[in-house]
């Protein structure tokens, strides 16, 4: 099986998000970049119960060419890659607190203030919010790419949250450290919280 230890990582990363409520049912999706292509979650799959040989192949081009089908939300990863060349891998989650912040967002609003120096360094200053698109449509293509330009992370209004990373693992603890921050954010809501400073904030980016 070519890739056989990036398969096992794909694996293991879903079951381990899938198990701590990261995700549900069949919700989220995940890809690595692998030589000539990618490797991705197929549709409709739980990331609980992944299997390593039925991972959808794509291209270099984004075609699917080996494996299950892949997920709707190919264009989606396509365009926060193009937007992060030095990504290897990316994280589509529709976890709870994220999710539930999303809806909450207004146009022209900061949605996430930098409340502990993790979310800093994990996922930057700020989390751009792309406006709602149905799941699936290329018309979110071009918002994606211009947020993805400002950040590895991206917000989805009424969706979730697509983060990109230099290795899987890396976008895990990154996804993760964004909605413990979106929780932050929401029990903290309406209460005038500190957070940090510019320059903080500078000193804590790379």
């Amino acid at each position: 099986m070519r890739n056989y230890e990036t398969r096992q990582q794909l694996v293991e990363y879903g079951a381990s998000l899938f198990g701590r409520g990261y995700s549900v049912g069949t919700a989220g999706n995940l890809s690595v970049r692998v030589d000539g292509g990618l490797l991705m979650t197929p549709t409709n799959s739980s990331l609980g119960r992944l299997n390593a040989g039925e991972l959808s192949e794509l291209d270099g081009e984004f075609r699917h060419v080996g494996g299950g089908k892949p997920s709707k939300e190919v264009p989606m990863h396509r365009a926060m890659y193009e937007a992060r060349p030095d990504a290897r891998a990316i994280v589509h989650l529709h976890s709870t607190y994220v999710t539930a912040l999303s809806c909450l967002w207004r146009e022209g609003e900061p949605l996430i203030p930098p409340l502990t120096p993790y979310f800093v360094m994990r996922v930057g200053r700020d989390v751009p919010v792309v406006p709602y698109f149905k799941p699936g449509t290329t018309d979110a293509v071009g918002e994606i790419r211009e947020a993805a330009t400002r950040a590895p992370a991206v917000i989805l209004a009424h969706h979730g949250s697509l983060v990109a990373g230099a290795t899987l693992a890396a976008a895990v603890a990154a996804a993760e450290e964004l909605e413990e921050t979106a929780r932050l954010a929401l029990l903290l809501r309406d209460r005038d919280p500190n957070v940090l400073g510019l320059d903080d904030v500078e000193a804590l980016l790379p």
